[in-house]
């Protein structure tokens, strides 16, 4: 498996399928996009690469004839279906305590999605960050996951949860507002600039009726040993580019990545070439699949992709670019 791999629960699709399928279409097709039969959803995690998962998401909406597909998948995926993560949840003592394990253990059930809490005044915005560009399919990423975490705080509140505002940062009509809020059960702003949802600070250490101090270190441990399993399967490689992929403010060096893995920089490199690769090798792997994806969701000039990937001169990316895919970034756009 590597960073670039997308690991779901098979529940997960199973409910996507079931959607898909309601809708009266014919999902054996759109299953073998994913290599996966209907009696394979019920396996315990389906793993694809993140370009098939791209496209079995679209072909997802195509069939269904639903753009608010996502919405739809959210409000399948209440408090209590996501595993020993439920659990924990059920158990925690405070909604704070509840989102601090979501920010920790979420990989457990997507690695497409980072949770961050930024107080502001009275209100704390919980904002959902993409460690990777979603490309084409994170409108139906983002609402699904955002409404799935909103229905975990429901569960865990028995529904006295005040979120104030659900906020995304893409475009959406008055008409996809509406049906957002019906969904998420407060008002929903599209082009908001962000993606997230806002709630009173001082809700944040109301204590919860279904607290279980013991429960919650149990399950804790229990989320602590399954996320250090999942990292010790993953590459060296693919570790290094998950580290890059999930920084805000440019590449780290290799002596950062070496330190930030308890590593001396010369363990590090020896490691990456054991796999086949090297630290130089990683790094191009990531940025080219960045400017692709920028490139596609034509967000983004030239000239900031260059700057974004680390390129002081984009005379240099353009060269490096033409290299990875023998035409110009213009030519991709």
């Amino acid at each position: 498996m590597t960073s670039l791999d997308v690991s779901l629960p098979g529940y997960y699709i199973r409910q996507m399928a079931d959607l898909v399928k309601g809708r009266g279409a014919d999902i054996q097709p759109w299953l073998a996009v994913a290599g996966l039969a209907e009696a394979r959803l019920d396996e315990a995690v389906v793993t694809l690469s993140f370009p098939i998962f791209s496209r079995f998401l679209l072909e997802a909406i195509t069939l269904a004839q639903e753009p608010a597909l996502g919405l739809l998948l959210g409000a399948r995926l209440l408090g209590n279906t996501h595993g020993i993560l439920s659990y924990a949840a059920m158990n925690g003592g405070s909604i704070r305590q509840v989102l601090g394990l979501l920010q920790h253990y979420l990989p457990l059930r997507t690695t497409l999605v980072a949770i961050e809490m930024q107080p502001i005044g009275d209100e704390v915005r919980v904002r959902f960050n993409e460690p990777m560009p979603l490309g084409e399919v994170r409108r139906l990423v983002l609402e699904t996951v955002v409404l799935s975490i909103r229905n975990i705080l429901d569960f865990v509140t028995m529904g006295a949860c005040q979120v104030r505002e659900v906020a995304f940062d893409f475009a959406g009509s008055d008409a996809d507002a509406r049906l957002a809020e019906e969904f998420c059960k407060c008002g929903v702003r599209y082009g908001a600039g962000w993606t997230g949802f806002s709630l009173p600070v001082a809700q944040l250490d109301m204590p919860l009726k279904m607290a279980d101090p013991a429960a919650f270190r149990e399950a804790v441990d229990i989320c602590r040993r399954e996320l250090d399993k999942m990292t010790r399967q993953v590459s060296m490689a693919a570790r290094v580019r998950r580290l890059m992929l999930e920084q805000q403010n440019g590449f780290p060096s290799l002596q950062m990545v070496a330190r930030l893995f308890h590593l001396t920089p010369r363990t590090l490199h020896r490691r990456l070439i054991e796999e086949g690769t090297s630290f130089k090798l990683v790094l191009e792997e990531v940025r080219h699949m960045l400017a692709l994806e920028h490139l596609k969701s034509g967000r983004l000039s030239i000239q900031e992709i260059a700057f974004l990937l680390g390129y002081s001169d984009v005379a240099n990316f353009r060269r490096a670019f033409k290299r990875w895919e023998g035409v110009a970034p213009s030519g991709v756009r």
